[in-house]
């Protein structure tokens, strides 16, 4: 096609002027031609020879002059026409139509999409990302987010090399963001460039004894979530409920009474004037009150803003095996507070988080095994989504690698797809360089924070799109081979992070703590004292177009709700072009999987395609542990996954997934049972063999709802 005369450009929508590319119109003409014929071959030999009749049309037309994309369209439904084409004339019409909707749509959100992407991911941009000037005019196009975060996050590396590495190092940063392989967490996007400059995900916050400790410690979160980050806690020293104070000689209110100060606070906060804060509280499973906090959210929308975790530890899931009794410990004395039945206590933490989704566990022991840095204290809390294990005032920023675009087409000759091994080494390397410099250029809300946060360089560079992956590579995610490939996959991951930490050592030092940590003992200096993290990749894989994290689909086919009650029909891109490629494509069909959300019980799709295609309530409970043991078995901090079970699962369940994870050395576990919680950003619809869905409803979800975490509080 390049020998062939064609017009000397083409006008985009925008004025802007771009090389005539005849490949785009031969695509668009074959996706139409084989929605009519069902045929690969004979839509691509129509495809091929309309497109040189166009072409002859269009030089005949304008010479060497530049045509708009509209002329363009109008030039492809004449020729179809009068070629005989009538029926793909239709077809094409119709997709230009759908087109046409799009963008209306996007000029409707009132922001500019330079990068083409979806209705949805325009929406989360303006109204989270995007800068705006002060009338609230947003003034900034997604390649100008990516560009201002990159040149932001690179000016570090003028502490460390030359003006060149800096150039280079922020295009790399720039086109990484911009071809969506990696993003960083919510604050990097939304602060980096900007007055506020808060750029990490998370924080602890430790919580001392006394009523200026426990008020010091909301005056902090409340900063935090000022600038868009999300707080954890251990309210695990604080004396129990009836206990005495000394100074009053009255009686202690317990640590439940202050997570309720701590949720109506972060109730009124709106993170930088985007979104709500979000926290996680544990509570250690000796403490006297530990009962109080298991039935803490027994009740609808108490303490809605806050992931419950219980802190338990290997004791204590031993006393639960042999179901003795368990010691309760006063934490201001130090001393036994009262015996109770580990088994009991157990089955307390399981029947409420049936009920409620409430509480997770988070296991201690496992977690203080891999502390890097144990002579700075032992780690007891952990972020809101429970991925990030930190000790006080600690820090982390977080990025993920879109793994979905970590797929070739091509292998040797033949036309099969496989992991492109060389590509995910290279983003692995530049998104930790990414983030070690993120670190330096970071405006911390507190001195203490940036102290031990500077002190650790402590990163997680995680992953998102694994579902998609394994779809493109053929695997189901329901079966054995998704496991091993998870290690397979992770142990890569985890073994090009180090080496990537260990080369920024090399060349500006190991991280501060470095001789007094762990990784001393094996000579290796590193940069970080973590590198990896699994988190939830909410709005970012939106933004991104990939499944989130390492959860399967929630859905092949839904609605989401935008635009103050407008519904949006989305469907999973690459069900339409295996549906398509296969043959079994109809429009009809999308609609059909939409009433579940699952291909299940859908008429007309091939057995193996339902498999690849497995949701998240398709596939068993014990798959899904077993892929989060997979990626926590390579992963240095922890992994944040969602056992997201039917609404129809069981206390023995819930109980046995426990007991699982703790076998399987994950450093926390947390279900949700589908309409546990009266407010979830998940609705599935019509109800299946288990009761679970509403009548006449499609599946739809909230507009930031990405999958996993359905009730709400997994969005960083």
């Amino acid at each position: 096609m390049s020998r062939v005369r064609v017009p000397g450009g083409v006008r985009k929508r925008d004025g802007r002027v771009v090389p005539f590319d005849g490949r785009r119109i031969q695509d668009a003409i074959e996706r139409a031609a084989f929605e009519v014929f069902r045929d690969t071959k004979r839509a691509g030999k129509v495809a091929a020879e309309t497109t040189r009749g166009v072409i002859g049309h269009l030089v005949r037309r304008y010479g060497k002059g530049v045509p708009g994309i509209e002329d363009i369209q109008d030039v492809v439904e004449t020729v179809l026409m009068s070629e005989g084409h009538r029926r793909v004339a239709k077809a094409y019409i119709l997709y230009r139509e759908d087109r046409s909707q799009i963008r209306l749509a996007k000029v409707a959100l009132g922001s500019r999409d330079d990068l083409k992407l979806s209705v949805n991911a325009i929406e989360v941009l303006k109204r989270r990302y995007l800068l705006r000037d002060p009338p609230r005019r947003v003034v900034e196009t997604p390649s100008e987010l990516f560009d201002r975060v990159a040149r932001h996050v690179a000016q570090a590396e003028a502490n460390y090399g030359s003006p060149a590495v800096s150039d280079e190092a922020r295009q790399r940063f720039y086109e990484m963001m911009r071809n969506l392989e990696f993003l960083p967490n919510s604050p990097t996007l939304m602060n980096a460039g900007t007055r506020l400059g808060q750029l990490s995900a998370c924080f602890v916050i430790p919580i001392e004894d006394s009523i200026e400790g426990i008020f010091k410690a909301l005056g902090e979160m409340a900063r935090i979530h000022q600038t868009g980050g999300g707080t954890g806690f251990a309210f695990s020293r604080l004396r129990p409920r009836g206990d005495v104070v000394a100074s009053t000689q009255g009686h202690a209110s317990g640590p439940i009474s202050f997570l309720s100060i701590f949720d109506k606070a972060t109730e009124i906060i709106v993170q930088g004037g985007k979104r709500r804060g979000a926290n996680m509280g544990i509570l250690r499973c000796d403490h006297p009150d530990i009962v109080e906090f298991i039935e803490a959210k027994g009740r609808s929308g108490v303490l809605a803003n806050f992931n419950l975790s219980v802190g338990v530890t290997d004791r204590f899931m031993r006393a639960v095996a042999s179901d003795r009794a368990f010691a309760l410990i006063n934490p201001r004395t130090g001393r036994r507070a009262g015996r109770i039945n580990a088994g009991a206590l157990f089955d307390r933490m399981v029947n409420a988080a049936w009920r409620t989704g409430d509480p997770g566990l988070v296991f201690l022991d496992p977690i203080n095994r891999h502390n890097p840095t144990p002579q700075q204290g032992a780690i007891e809390a952990t972020n809101p989504c429970g991925e990030v294990p930190l000790l006080p005032f600690e820090s982390c920023i977080l990025g993920s690698i879109n793994l979905a675009r970590m797929v070739t087409e091509r292998q040797g000759r033949a036309k099969a797809p496989a992991v492109d091994w060389d590509r995910l080494r290279d983003r692995v390397h530049w998104g930790v360089r990414f983030l070690d410099d993120v670190i330096d250029v970071n405006r911390y809300p507190l001195e203490s924070i940036a102290d031990v946060t500077r002190r650790n360089r402590k990163i997680g560079l995680g992953v998102m799109g694994f579902a998609d992956m394994l779809i493109r590579l053929g695997i189901t995610y329901a079966s054995p081979q998704a496991v091993t490939f998870a290690r397979r996959l992770m142990r890569f991951i985890r073994t090009e992070s180090l080496n990537a930490s260990a080369q920024l050592a090399r060349d500006r030092g190991a991280f501060p703590a470095f001789r007094r940590s762990i990784h001393a003992k094996g000579g290796r200096k590193l940069r970080n004292a973590t590198v990896n993290t699994i988190a939830p990749t909410g709005t970012i894989s939106i933004i991104a177009g990939c499944s989130s994290g390492i959860e399967p689909l929630f859905a092949v086919s839904f609605v989401r709700n935008v635009l103050s009650g407008t519904r949006l029909f989305e469907t999973n891109p690459w069900f339409e072009t295996i549906a398509r490629n296969r043959g079994f494509f109809r429009r009809e069909l999308l609609a059909e999987v939409a009433r579940s959300g699952s291909l299940e019980n859908v008429k007309g799709v091939p057995p193996e395609m339902r498999r690849l295609f497995a949701t998240t309530f398709d596939v068993p409970a014990r798959q899904h542990l077993a892929i989060q043991a997979a990626f926590q078995k390579y992963t240095d901090n922890a992994v944040s996954k969602t056992i997201n079970l039917p609404a129809d699962a069981t206390l023995d369940d819930v109980r046995e997934i426990y007991l699982a994870a703790h076998r399987l050395k994950c450093k926390g576990i947390t279900v949700y049972r589908y309409g546990s919680k009266s407010e979830q950003v998940l609705s599935m619809g019509q109800p299946d063999a288990r009761g679970q869905g509403s009548p006449g409803e499609l599946v739809s979800v909230e507009n930031d709802y990405s999958g996993g975490c359905i009730s709400g509080l997994c969005d960083f």
